[in-house]
């Protein structure tokens, strides 16, 4: 039983039956019973056109449900439009899946799951395992965000940057139970790369690719963070390197300069410095220009900043970080490294403290922990080494 077959098919077959005129919840409950009857049926005997026998299946299913709810004249009309078994068609209608899922009305977390479950082919107990939520809630809230968008027309233009942030919110969510997630996103970005011929979209891609390519040096043993400079680049994955500067490269030489871009191409400088120190910071500093040009965003400024420090010296990336609020996400943080830098291990100290309450998950609790504990620790031993002297 080939079940990246039957993932593969997914969003082709429910795309044919709500271009048929299916009601989206119904054809999506309609696909996943005949994806059970494929389950039962295809060990003993696989058709030679799958994806078509998936389509008649699923058709005859939600014909099934629908002679049980509709009117009898509606009923009628649904039989006569069963069309005769054959060859699947051969165009790919996923694409406006996606624009389906990210239909603004729904919330990101549940845009999120729906493209999972109809695009991503994942079930729901394996969507509410990576998302570290029991399976009823996930079912209700997939069960919602199907009813939301089942009003919608299906040929309804959509919005490639609903669908890319849609996209991008599945690929940091990294890895959770036995569905990584960050690899799922990077398959349908590619998926709709093929679909789609836009830069930003390209950019997605690259960006995914290029941070993918560090996952397996950014912990440690014991599952502690490691920094990017302190990272082993030669646990870099050269191959995803190389084929993320190849589609960034393409993007960029559209000249329709986007967001997804921009992050990439940092990307992109960080992967291509063969040590820390010999990262262009300069160069990174003027794509965080172009980002915060693009965005306004707070986020990148303070990124910015962190680069301002390497470029310029901690001095000018403590100005830079005194121009944004302090209740930004890691402010704390980014001010404790820099402090660091500029030698003020006192203070520095008490940020990566303080720091650490704030932080957003326990990996980077425990991170920004030790850190404090570091310079703690390093002072401690400067008073002592002075007191010897004397």
């Amino acid at each position: 039983m080939n079940g990246g077959l039957l993932r593969s098919l997914t969003p082709s077959v429910l795309a044919i039956l709500v271009r048929r005129g299916a009601d989206f919840a119904a054809a999506e409950d309609a696909v996943q019973d005949a994806l059970v009857e494929a389950v039962r049926v295809w060990p003993v005997e696989q058709p030679r056109d799958p994806k078509g026998w998936l389509v008649t299946v699923a058709w005859r299913k939600f014909l099934d449900a629908t002679r049980s709810d509709a009117a009898r004249r509606r009923r009628e009309d649904l039989v006569d439009e069963e069309p005769a078994p054959g060859p699947a068609p051969a165009a790919d209608d996923t694409l406006q899946l996606y624009f389906l899922c990210a239909h603004p009305s729904l919330t990101p977390s549940s845009a999120v799951a729906l493209t999972l479950r109809a695009v991503g082919g994942l079930t729901t107990r394996q969507i509410a395992q990576a998302y570290l939520v029991p399976e009823a809630t996930m079912a209700q809230r997939i069960s919602r965000a199907k009813r939301t968008v089942s009003g919608v027309r299906f040929d309804r233009h959509g919005d490639v940057a609903t669908v890319l942030r849609v996209l991008y919110l599945v690929f940091n969510e990294g890895y959770s139970g036995d569905v990584d997630l960050a690899a799922e996103a990077i398959r349908l970005t590619r998926q709709l790369a093929a679909a789609i011929d836009h830069p930003e979209v390209r950019g997605l891609l690259a960006l995914m690719l290029l941070h993918h390519a560090r996952r397996a040096a950014r912990t440690a043993p014991d599952g502690s963070l490691v920094p990017l400079a302190e990272q082993d680049r030669a646990r870099w994955d050269t191959e995803s390197i190389a084929e993320g500067v190849v589609i960034l490269q393409a993007a960029l030489a559209r000249d329709r300069l986007g967001e997804f871009q921009a992050q990439a191409a940092i990307a992109a400088l960080h992967a291509d410095a063969p040590a820390a120190e010999e990262t262009d910071w300069v160069q990174i500093v003027e794509w965080y220009d172009e980002l915060a040009r693009l965005t306004d965003s707070p986020v990148v400024r303070l990124n910015r900043a962190v680069a301002v420090g390497e470029a310029d010296g901690p001095r000018a990336g403590l100005a830079a970080l005194a121009e944004l609020n302090d209740s930004l996400p890691r402010h704390t943080a980014v001010a404790a490294y820099l402090h660091e830098r500029a030698g003020d291990l006192a203070t520095a100290a008490r940020l990566y403290a303080e720091a650490a309450k704030k932080a957003p998950n326990l990996a980077e609790r425990d991170h920004l922990t030790r850190q404090a504990a570091r310079l703690n620790a390093s002072r401690l031993k400067r008073l002592k080494r002075l007191e010897g002297d004397t």
